[in-house]
């Protein structure tokens, strides 16, 4: 097995002292980073995400995959930095004023990172101003809000709202999902995506991206 196949088996079973080794050897043959990346690190969280969505594996598997990338990007990061490797795209997530959930929310970011994704986490009870910007300053295409109580949803219409009025709702995107939120609001208030889980959460970014 090449050492890019074993990073990325060594990160679905979220060893990440294999992971960090590997991934300094891969350093070491003079693989280039953004190889290691992309055929190691994200290509093992590809698999994390699809079987998490699969129900084949459980939060604490994804958390332990988290851990093991994160072992690995530690050592790529400068390396990327330097070489300006674009990400695939930046996102801005939060969870909604009013709302203190988050572990929804950070299990989104988790997996959008693996993805390739640039995040960008604004916690939890965030203003709709906030959002939008944040995503203006960042350049960030996609604004991601997260809810659990209905009666913090409408936050999700004025960012919605806003975008639309400051004439961003084009060039900025945006998703919605939490427990109570549903693919018909997400229509009636106008946003781009609604995700169900966080694994459909990364696949609809990775539309409204492409």
């Amino acid at each position: 097995m090449e050492l890019l196949e074993q990073i990325a088996k060594e990160l679905e079973s979220g060893d990440d002292k294999a992971v960090g080794s590997l991934t300094r050897s891969a350093l070491e043959q003079k693989t280039e980073a953004s190889i290691i990346l992309n055929e190691g690190l994200i290509a093992g969280m590809q698999v994390v995400g699809d079987r998490f969505r699969d129900h084949e594996i459980f939060l604490p598997d994804v958390l332990l995959a988290a851990r093991a990338m994160n072992a690995g990007l530690a050592l790529l990061e400068p390396l990327l930095a330097e070489s300006d490797t674009p990400a695939r795209g930046k996102v801005v997530i939060g969870t909604v004023k009013g709302d203190l959930h988050d572990i929804g929310k950070n299990l989104v970011g988790i997996m959008l990172n693996g993805a390739g994704f640039e995040v960008i986490d604004l916690g939890k009870d965030v203003a709709p101003r906030e959002f939008v910007e944040t995503a203006r300053e960042t350049g960030a295409r996609v604004i991601g809000m997260s809810a659990l109580l209905t009666t913090t949803m409408p936050s999700m219409k004025e960012v919605v709202s806003l975008l639309k009025s400051e004439g961003l709702n084009g060039t900025v995107r945006t998703i919605v999902g939490g427990a109570p939120v549903t693919e018909e609001y997400a229509r009636d208030i106008g946003a781009d995506a609604y995700g169900f889980d966080a694994a459909n959460a990364v696949e609809r970014v990775r539309e409204l991206t492409n």
